[in-house]
């Protein structure tokens, strides 16, 4: 019974290591440039450090148009709803963020039909609070964007490295995943020789 119970050691393993892939947080900065007429993603990703401590956040977006000395509350997300705040981004701003989850960690937003009018710094704000047995820590991260409207599509580099490394990533996360994998199965199948090896010396022993 010890021996079987010992198998299941690396099987644990392995579905923890693969759950925590399959949630894997990428914090990818947001593209800066938007196109007159078009929609724009302001992407805004804040990756908890305790990944397997559950947790609640609210996201906040403000904004300081060109030639403005003040930001401006624009949107607010708690409860898994969002409403517009400013009423110049009245039906032009769309959640494009965590779905179905108050563990918040993606607070993108969306803007559709971009105006030049909304050239200018953007401010994210995560108030997130995390929920251990015996208390609540509570802690916040706060992200600029400097939008620039533009009448024709312009990819810059930033833009282009940007997604280079989000791929990068996610490949060696993969890697990764598959590397511990093959190294559990290896431990399983290791496991499974030693009572085998066991039987099959005792059953050469000679009989008293």
């Amino acid at each position: 019974m010890s021996a079987l119970r010992l198998l299941w050691v690396p099987v644990l393993l392995c579905l923890t290591h693969a759950w925590l892939c399959h949630g894997v947080c990428v914090e990818v900065d947001s593209d800066t440039e938007a196109v007159m007429g078009k929609g724009f993603k302001l992407a805004c990703i804040s990756c908890k450090m305790r990944g397997e401590v559950p947790a609640f956040a609210t996201v906040d977006w403000w904004f300081m148009a060109k030639g403005e000395s003040e930001f401006v509350h624009i949107y607010s997300y708690a409860n898994m709803s969002g409403y517009i705040v400013d009423d110049r981004f009245d039906d032009r701003l769309a959640w494009n963020g965590s779905k179905k989850t108050n563990d918040v960690q993606d607070g993108s937003i969306f803007i559709l039909n971009v105006t030049f009018n909304d050239t200018g710094t953007y401010r994210c704000f995560f108030d997130r609070t995390l929920v251990f047995p015996k208390y609540k820590y509570r802690t916040d991260a706060t992200k600029f964007i400097n939008i620039n409207v533009v009448g024709k599509a312009t990819r810059g580099m930033a833009s282009i490295f940007s997604e280079i490394i989000m791929y990068v990533s996610l490949i060696v996360l993969q890697l990764w995943l598959l590397v511990e994998m093959v190294y559990c199965y290896r431990t399983i199948a290791a496991a499974e020789k030693i009572p085998r090896a066991s039987v099959s010396k005792k059953s050469l022993k000679p009989k008293a």
